[in-house]
C-alpha cells in the first residue's frame, strides 16, 4: 500500500483535479477479493474501464540448452518473443486450495468481475475490461480437463491462454448487457519479473541479440512505456467496435517507433464457453466451502 500511495501522490501532483483512490487486494486470496469488492461497491456506483493486470510467474526455470539451441534455429525470433518451450515454473497451492498461478492470474480476477457485475453492466454506455495477455499464451499448454494446470510445468502460459478464452466468453455472455472485454499484449518488456528469469550474465550475453531482433520482429518493446501502447490505444476505442476474437499487441520497430498490431486468437468459441462454465462451477464450489468454514467458525 505504501507503493500505491506513492503513485497516488505522484498522480495528484501531475493531475491536481483528479480523484485517485486505492484499494488493497490480493487476487490470489478469495477473502481478500471479496473484501476489496465490498469496499469498491461502497465507494462507487459504476465502472467504465477496468484494467486487469496482475500476473505472477513463480520460480521461473529457463532451459538454457533449449534457449541456445533455439538461438541458432529458424525459430529463434519466435522463441525469444514467446519463450515457448524454454520456460517452466513451479508453484504452490493457495490457502483456498487453488494452484497459485491460476488463482492469481485468472480466478481472482474472474471472481472480482462477478462481484462487481452490477457496477460494470449498464445500458446507457458500454463498459470495458482490458486484460493483460501474453505472446506466451500457447494453446498446447492449456487443458480443459486441467484448467488450473496442476499437472503441467508451464502454468504462466496456461493462465494467459485461459485469459484469452475468458475474454471471448465474457463478450459472448455480457455484450448485450453493455460489458465488453479485450485482451492486450505488452510484448517482451524488461522488468524485474523478466530479469528474474535468467542470471544477469545471460542477459548481458543476449541483449545485443535482442536489440538486433527488433529489426526483424515487432515484439521486443523492451520498456514498460513502449509496452503500454496497445493499452492506451484500447482505452481510446469504442468497446463495441473491437473484434472480440482478436488480441491487440504493442509493437516497436527497430528504430524505437511504437504502434499497435492485432492477431487472431488461436481458439474456438465453444472451448471458451466450456471454460467459462467450468469457472462458474468452481466458483459455486468455492462459495459453498467458504460458507461452511464461516458456519463452523
Amino acid at each position: 500500500m505504501s507503493k500505491a500511495e506513492a503513485v497516488r501522490t505522484a498522480l495528484l501532483a501531475s493531475h491536481p483535479t483528479a480523484e485517485v483512490s486505492t484499494v488493497q487486494v490480493d487476487v490470489s486470496s478469495l477473502p481478500s477479493v471479496f473484501q476489496a469488492s465490498k469496499e469498491l461497491k461502497q465507494r462507487f456506483q459504476r465502472f467504465d474501464y477496468v484494467y486487469l493486470n496482475a500476473g505472477i510467474m513463480p520460480n521461473p526455470q529457463l532451459n538454457i540448452k533449449a534457449l541456445f539451441c533455439g538461438l541458432f534455429s529458424r525459430k529463434a525470433i519466435h522463441i525469444f518473443s514467446t519463450a515457448e518451450g524454454v520456460l517452466t515454473q513451479s508453484e504452490k497451492i493457495t490457502a483456498d486450495g487453488l494452484q497459485e498461478v491460476f488463482a492469481t492470474n485468472v480466478f481472482g480476477h474472474f471472481i472480482l468481475i462477478r462481484e462487481l457485475e452490477s457496477l460494470l453492466c449498464h445500458s446507457d454506455s458500454p463498459s470495458q475490461l482490458i486484460w493483460t495477455s501474453s505472446r506466451n499464451a500457447v494453446k498446447s499448454n492449456f487443458n480443459l480437463e486441467d484448467i488450473q494446470h496442476s499437472k503441467g510445468q508451464e502454468p504462466y502460459s496456461s493462465s494467459k491462454y485461459a485469459i484469452d478464452l475468458l475474454s471471448v466468453a465474457l463478450n459472448r455472455n455480457f455484450n448485450q448487457r453493455g460489458l465488453y472485454s479485450s485482451v492486450a499484449c505488452p510484448g517482451t518488456v524488461l522488468t524485474n519479473l523478466t530479469y528474474g528469469i535468467m542470471p544477469p550474465f545471460v542477459w548481458t550475453l543476449i541483449m545485443p541479440i535482442i536489440w538486433l531482433f527488433r529489426f526483424f520482429a515487432n515484439a521486443f518493446t523492451l520498456t514498460p512505456y513502449n509496452g503500454t501502447e496497445a493499452l492506451v490505444w484500447l482505452f481510446h476505442q469504442k468497446p463495441e467496435s473491437l473484434d472480440p476474437l482478436v488480441k491487440y499487441l504493442s509493437a516497436t520497430t527497430g528504430f524505437g517507433s511504437n504502434y499497435v498490431t492485432s492477431k487472431k486468437i488461436d481458439l474456438d468459441e465453444d472451448t471458451a464457453e466450456k471454460f467459462y462454465q467450468n469457472l462458474l462451477e468452481l466458483e459455486k464450489d468455492i462459495r459453498v466451502t467458504i460458507q461452511k468454514s464461516k458456519n463452523q467458525s
